[in-house]
């Protein structure tokens, strides 16, 4: 089997131009600022009548690979001809042509640079074959569209067939007993189909290999889609709902009328009794046993000041974008947005009422959200689950995101980049905890689904990201 059996055609985002004595061929690159500029360019100098025509129904109709060389060979020539394949192989290449079961799927390349799409022979599609396990259909832009992390490709389905023979692939299948369930699928076409699936990779390999079979589903999926190199995407600081929506506040309003005024430490102070940072780094640990002295209210308002405060807002004028807000604290965060909030649950504390509480980094004050309740004692009995149950924890610092506040700027690394925050802010307690004499935990797992219940919180607005348990050392 050769690609000959697929209809060729230029993606949507390819123009042809005829110009003077030659042909050209561009489309735009992508930019991070989701600018496009068409800069990527093919000419074809003195093109021939047959050269002339082939491009044309590059452009136009669907035609095979050997019918388009033919076309090419008839009029220009033999030599032409193969000068045309090296042409069109090229073309493919770089991610400009599409691959069809006409009238029943193509598949579109989503990647610009180094696009591989190799046919597979007869003897490769013998057997039964079963969809991959990292292939997914969606609804896009009114299409439905196939994809998976292991593609440099996503498949237009064109026909409800398509759906149905994805839907008989959830069990192995040969060719013939693909199409003799589904009306108007021959058993050539169902070849087709599957050798489409193949080159693109949306078939599972049997056996699955060791380092492909680690992978969950949505891990390599979140992986591939907030990383360069296997989308076109648009990715980064595109500022996307710019003239849509107004970012969101850098501080969040207050979620109650009760204040509790927190201490700010002395920093010229704590700079001179401080412990060095490299002992900071080699004493840090996860401790998860606490005095039965409670830490104090002071200390947990020295390290949420130390650790989590806004230190300066700064009105930033650009000539794109228009007026820009930015904010500062000690710990990183891109493009100076800060996303992150946290809410202290307190089970001990000695000045401090047990509860839930949310942060504001402003004014170095908590608002308490509720009083001891049995919703509030369930996220401290996870908390000491997830922790190993050897201690219940004093408080629990829970982080969550406003994911509105960075998705408003950066586009495919979002979430990636609020789990790296997540990272950095964890980094960044343990090591002034360590500094302070506390016992400290990250978190692998948090409910929140119940977070977002005993908060009020909208899921999709603002959800738990993270949690951090602190305590008084035993």
């Amino acid at each position: 089997m050769t690609t000959s059996l697929f209809t060729l055609s230029l993606t949507s985002e390819v123009t042809l131009i005829h110009k003077d004595d030659k042909i050209i061929l561009q489309a735009p690159i992508r930019t991070a600022l989701k600018k496009t500029t068409p800069t990527r360019q093919v000419t074809f100098e003195h093109p021939q009548s047959g050269l002339t025509s082939a491009l044309n129904h590059l452009q136009s109709s669907q035609k095979t690979r050997d019918k388009l060389r033919a076309l090419v060979a008839t009029n220009d020539g033999d030599a032409a001809a193969e000068k045309f394949d090296a042409q069109l192989q090229q073309l493919i290449n770089i991610g400009w042509v599409c691959h069809s079961v006409f009238l029943l799927a193509t598949a579109i390349p989503i990647v610009e640079t180094d696009y591989h799409f190799e046919s597979p022979e007869i003897k490769q599609l013998e057997g039964k074959f079963t969809l991959s396990r990292f292939a997914y259909l969606h609804q896009h832009q009114g299409q439905a569209i196939i994809e998976s992390p292991l593609s440099q490709s996503k498949i237009v389905a064109l026909d409800w067939r398509c759906a149905a023979l994805l839907a008989q692939l959830s069990q192995p299948q040969t060719s013939r007993s693909l199409s003799t369930e589904i009306p108007g699928i021959t058993e050539a076409v169902a070849q087709e189909f599957l050798a489409l699936l193949m080159a693109t990779h949306m078939l599972s390999s049997q056996p699955e290999t060791t380092p492909l079979m680690y992978w969950d589903f949505h891990d390599l999926l979140f992986h591939s889609r907030s990383r360069m190199g296997r989308h076109n995407h648009p990715s980064g600081g595109t500022m996307r709902f710019l003239g849509k929506t107004e970012p969101l506040p850098i501080v969040k309003p207050a979620m109650s009328d009760k204040v509790i005024k927190l201490v700010r430490p002395d920093l010229e102070y704590l700079a001179q009794i401080d412990i060095p940072l490299t002992k900071a780094l080699e004493f840090r640990q996860s401790i998860r046993e606490y005095n039965q002295q409670p830490m104090r209210v002071q200390q947990l308002g020295k390290i949420l000041y130390c650790c989590a405060r806004i230190k300066k807002i700064e009105t930033m004028e650009t000539e794109d974008f228009g007026t820009l807000h930015l904010n500062y604290r000690p710990y990183p965060s891109g493009g100076a947005i800060y996303e992150l909030e946290i809410y202290p649950v307190v089970n001990r504390c000695q000045g401090l009422e047990a509860g839930s509480y949310h942060y504001q980094p402003l004014e170095h004050c908590l608002y308490q959200i509720s009083g001891w309740n049995s919703d509030v004692e369930e996220l401290i009995e996870e908390a000491y689950k997830s922790s190993g149950e050897q201690d219940r924890p004093q408080i629990l610092l829970v982080i969550t995101a406003r994911f509105g506040r960075l998705f408003w700027k950066y586009e495919s690394i979002g979430y990636a980049l609020i789990l790296k925050h997540v990272g950095v802010l964890y980094q960044t307690f343990y090591l002034m905890a360590t500094g302070m004499h506390l016992a400290s935990c990250a978190l692998g797992i948090g409910d929140s689904d119940r977070f977002a219940q005993i908060t009020g919180l909208d899921y999709y607005e603002e959800s738990s990201v993270g949690e951090f348990i602190l305590g008084s050392v035993r």
